[in-house]
Formats: structure tokens, sequence, C-alpha cells
């Protein structure tokens, strides 16, 4: 059975509001919760982006049984990974076990707020692979000393570990990606429903781990209005990754966008109020063979209602899939 899940989406909504959001999410029945962890909003339109780590700190204590999980967190720029292992382990504790790792090679959008340059592809793929390497040494206990090609680590030690380490995830979009992800991560996160994604990741070690996508989607009684916020603030995510994680800030997002129209949005995001609508554009996701979906319902002041039709209407039918 495929698993639903539920998207704090940092970029939309404020940390209390967020905290609240996933509260009511795991009482509408949603299996598990991703969050994103940004600095930027993609677009100014969204209008936030707390900081993610605190936001699944409330969240571990406000919840009692949902799953929390970072989608996904860089950290190799922005964060050292010595840092991000002492803050996942913490999550873990304080969640009760709840919590996964999701590790990916970062955008700009986030990463250039330290002031470093922004490395390549193949360099920023090789330093999350260094940077897992770290976490993984810190996970399993004991001082940790690291002289790498990308990152120093001097005489490390958590000193609050939890008894079984949070699992890691690597966000794949492409065949180095899935290398990667095999080898090194106990299950793999995407963002499109591409079967080639996933059997790239078994052919590399991923065999009979979770895969977990992620799909936009905006309900809302009236479609217009849901057409309209979704192009307002995920048109976006209508360009290729490579794109994507190259552009700087909102501004850089807004011009790169000009000319996309609401019924390209349309194409991938389902809009409006159609049960059996929602339903046809995740069944790719499951096609493909992704065990976890977390759906993003687009606008951050339309999340209750969404909750509250998901559970009365949304969540049955996809378990039908």
């Amino acid at each position: 059975m495929v698993q639903w899940g539920y998207t704090m989406m940092t970029e939309q909504a404020g940390p209390r509001q967020l905290v609240e959001d996933v509260v009511h999410a795991e009482r509408a029945g949603f299996d598990f919760s991703v969050t994103s962890d940004h600095y930027f909003p993609w677009l100014a339109s969204q209008g936030h982006a707390p900081y993610a780590w605190a936001v699944l700190g409330a969240a571990a204590q406000a919840t009692d049984a949902i799953p929390l999980m970072t989608y996904v967190t860089c950290p190799t720029v922005r964060y050292h990974p010595a840092v991000v292992a002492q803050k996942a382990a913490t999550l873990q504790l304080l969640s009760g076990g709840r919590f996964r790792l999701g590790l990916g090679s970062g955008e700009n959008l986030n990463e250039h707020v330290v002031g470093q340059s922004w490395p390549s592809a193949d360099v920023r793929q090789a330093m999350l692979a260094e940077a897992v390497e770290i976490i993984r040494a810190l996970f399993a206990g004991g001082y940790v000393n690291h002289h790498g090609e990308y990152f120093d680590v001097d005489s490390a030690k958590l000193w609050d570990l939890p008894e079984t380490a949070p699992p890691i995830g690597i966000a794949v979009s492409g065949e180095q990606g899935c290398a990667l992800a095999g080898r090194l991560a106990d299950l793999v996160i995407a963002t499109e429903p591409k079967a080639e994604l996933l059997e790239a990741f078994d052919r590399h070690g991923g065999r009979g781990k979770p895969r977990v996508g992620q799909i936009p989607v905006c309900y809302d009684p009236d479609r217009d209005a849901a057409l309209e916020r979704a192009h307002d603030q995920f048109r976006w995510s209508a360009g290729s990754w490579k794109v994507n994680s190259e552009l700087p800030g909102p501004k850089s997002f807004e011009a790169a966008t000009q000319t996309v129209r609401p019924e390209d949005v349309a194409q991938s995001v389902p809009c409006g109020s159609d049960v059996d609508e929602f339903v046809e554009r995740v069944r790719p996701y499951v096609e493909a063979g992704y065990t976890e979906v977390a759906l993003v319902q687009i606008g951050g002041g339309h999340q209750r209602p969404f909750l509250d039709w998901a559970k009365a209407e949304l969540l049955p039918a996809l378990r039908e899939l």
C-alpha cells in the first residue's frame, strides 16, 4: 500500500501555522509528513521562509505519531554536515524515533546567503557524498576527525544520540544522483513520476528501499481561483531542475517564469475539487513504483479547507489506488 504524506511547505506559511497544520494533517489521517528547508521562497508571492529545524522541533512535540522528514536539507554550503548530524540526532530524540533526514545537493536560491561561490553540479554531488560520510560517522558515535576534499571535522562527537539513527534519504533527478543514492541512502527522494529514476536507483543498490515522491496540488471549490493561485505561487515548478538549482533569488524566478501561463501550470498541478482528477494526476507516481507520495497544497491560507476535504474525500479515494 502506498502511504500518503502532507507537506509543511516553509515557503508559504509562518512557523506557528506550519505546526498547527501538521497537527491537523495527523488528525486528518495522513501517513507521514515532509518539510522543506528554505532560506528564501521561490517567489515573493509565497511570502515565507522560517527556519525549518525549529519548526520541526515544535512539530515533534505537538504531534503524536506522524513521521517527520526534511524534504530536503542541503548539508554542504549553508550548513556544515557536522551541524546537520547534530540537528538530525536531536530531532530523532525529540520525535521519539519518527524522523528521517532527507538530503540533497541544494539550490543556489538558499545556499548563496553565506557568501560562498555556487559549485558546479558535479562538485555539489561530490560534496554531498562526503557530507553523508561525515553524518553517518557521527551517527555511529565516538569522536570523528575528518580532513577531506571539501570538509574538515575536528574532534566532533554527538553527545545526545538516539538509539536508532535517522534513516537518510537522498534526492535524485538523474543517473548521477541515483548512483549516489543507491550507494549511500536508506531511501530515495524524487519529485517526478519517472520510473527510470527508481530503476536507476535499484541498479545502483537501492532495490527494496523506500522511495518517496511529491506532487503539488491546489484544492479549492472554485477551480478558477485554484488555478490562479497555483500560477501565482507555483509557476516556478514548470522550470527544469538544472535551471531552478542555479537561480539566486525570487526575482530571478519571477523573470524566468514570465512566459509560463496558468494552463501550463494546470498540466502538472491538479486544481479545483474534482477528486477523480486529483487521483488520476497522482496515479503515475504509484505506477512508477513510489512507496510514499507527499502532497503539497498550494497556498498558505488554504491548508485547513484542504485538510478537511482530504480527510473526507481525497485520502479515501487515494487509498483505493
